[in-house]
């Protein structure tokens, strides 16, 4: 007898829908299964076997075929465990349905039949409601996260016994669950930082604009902790964006069991042993690097020249491309990578270079191959770099504390405001995503502004990349001040964060 089910699979963060044949016929006892599955999923006829005999269901001493379509698609994981036995004993007559083409069905199972949960959930839900499948069929562990895809049924069931009887009969099928609320999370606050003005006016030039910022000063000046306080002051996620990243997080194995949509947004802070793979993504099995778990948030390199320098140059077309290309045989895959890079360095190997209490011990030469690690390409990508000097004993035992996050946030939120009205028409978000064409529009300079960018670009070498930078920058802090107009003021402030 023949079964038909339907499940689905994910390459990168996409998933498209896989029909899943089951065949039971007369003949000696085999197990085949067809349509490019990996190891991953050729495991599965042991673990089906004791999942339905442990249930109580006898299985099937005959031949048994799996063909898994379309076949051209390389199928991963042990999210097929579900649908494949639920197509066994369908094919048996023990689930009285032997087409299935409303219905998604997903799950790892255990040897005692019980549903373990199974990574790209949304992604998935969301390819099912594209095809035009109504209901899905899942572990009961990523029910909160299906449910976030609205007109779709979710069918949450712990155990293989359950889903027959869900089959069966849909009246045992309990409701919908609803998508858990938010848990708010306590975050560290900027009002911690004290003293470093220059550094603060940075971050919030750099949050209020999409920027990247690099922060250079001695060992204990605080640069690590304020890049810890950038989440605190970057806009509430969209949405759109929250499904975005709780879809790659899905993928990555991120979600906690039970978790719904993420709605903070990442911080991610890599070691510097890492790996251009583990940073960028890739594998046989396209998986998502730190660049894409950092969508939509901030990517922080602490000690940024003890990274790998070939590490550091994969970031450069990410942070051009907002999105991560996996180019494999059979297809490619991309991930999205809109991400804030924050850098932390000291300004020497010793860390004590322009020190006023501490003797720096490096040579010229020293310094110039330490700060050579950077490269010129990736340091021009760089919008703004602000020194953050060793604060001086009499800030260090002042009780007075700085400005609160919820400060800066509003006027972060404020000016951003600006930039969504600004660029409605358009498909950027920030100042950070602007193109030439569109700087020429809304970053027009005056006459004085016009005379000072010139001559900036002699004196300090800017490049191309660099001019369109500074006047990005530019455009941001004019929308921290509530300005239409950017102005030779805004320029010079711009031009003093600009990397030399």
């Amino acid at each position: 007898m023949l079964a038909r089910l339907r499940t689905a699979a994910v390459f990168g963060v996409e998933a498209c829908p896989v029909d899943v044949e089951v065949d039971v016929s007369f003949g000696f006892p085999h197990f085949a299964m067809v349509g490019l599955p990996d190891a991953s999923v050729r495991e599965s006829r042991d673990r089906v076997r004791s999942a339905i005999r442990n249930s109580g269901f006898a299985f099937p001493a005959h031949r048994i075929t799996v063909n898994l379509a379309p076949a051209d698609v390389r199928k991963a994981g042990a999210a097929y465990d579900l649908p494949i036995a639920l197509g066994i004993l369908a094919a048996e007559g023990i689930v009285e349905r032997r087409e299935i083409n409303d219905l998604l069905l997903l799950g790892e199972l255990s040897l005692d039949g019980s549903i373990h949960p199974a990574r790209g959930v949304l992604p998935i839900a969301a390819a099912a409601r594209r095809a035009g499948i109504s209901a899905m069929l899942l572990p009961a562990a990523n029910a909160s996260e299906a449910a976030i895809v609205a007109g779709l049924d979710v069918y949450p069931v712990a155990s293989l016994t359950d889903a027959v009887r869900a089959l069966n009969d849909p009246s045992l099928i309990p409701p919908r669950p609803s998508p858990p609320a938010a848990v708010a999370h306590d975050v560290a606050d900027l009002a911690d930082i004290r003293g470093q003005l220059l550094a603060r006016r940075a971050l919030e030039i750099a949050c209020a604009g999409g920027h990247n910022l690099l922060a250079i000063g001695p060992p204990g000046s605080g640069k690590t902790m304020m890049a810890r306080r950038v989440p605190g002051i970057l806009p509430p996620m969209t949405f759109d964006e929250a499904v975005e990243v709780t879809s790659v997080h899905s993928v990555a194995g991120l979600l906690r069991p039970g978790a719904g949509l993420v709605t903070e947004r990442p911080f991610r802070a890599p070691h510097h042993t890492i790996s251009n793979v583990a940073l960028v993504g890739g594998g046989s099995q396209p998986r998502p690097g730190e660049v894409s778990l950092a969508h939509h948030g901030v990517l922080f390199l602490d000690e940024m020249l003890e990274f790998n320098r070939h590490v550091l140059e994969v970031l450069r077309q990410p942070l051009e491309e907002r999105a991560v290309t996996i180019a494999r045989a059979a297809r490619s895959a991309v991930f999205p990578a809109h991400f804030m890079l924050v850098g932390a360095m000291n300004p020497c190997p010793c860390g004590y270079l322009g020190d006023t209490v501490r003797e720096c011990r490096c040579t010229p030469q020293q310094v110039g191959r330490y700060r050579d690690r950077l490269s010129g390409p990736l340091r021009d990508r760089l919008d703004l770099v602000v020194e953050v000097p060793a604060l001086p004993p009499d800030v260090l035992t002042t009780e007075a504390n700085g400005e609160p996050s919820a400060a800066v946030r509003a006027r972060v939120m404020a000016a951003r405001q600006r930039q969504r009205d600004r660029y409605q028409t358009s498909r950027i978000r920030t100042n950070a995503e602007l193109t030439p064409s569109l700087l020429a529009r809304h970053c027009a300079l005056d006459r004085a502004g016009a005379r000072l960018i010139q001559a900036s670009v002699s004196r300090l070498g800017l490049s191309a990349r660099g001019y369109d930078r500074v006047r990005a920058v530019a455009r941001t802090i004019a929308d921290l001040d509530g300005a239409d107009d950017v102005t030779a003021n805004h320029l010079a402030e711009a031009l003093q964060f600009r990397p030399v």
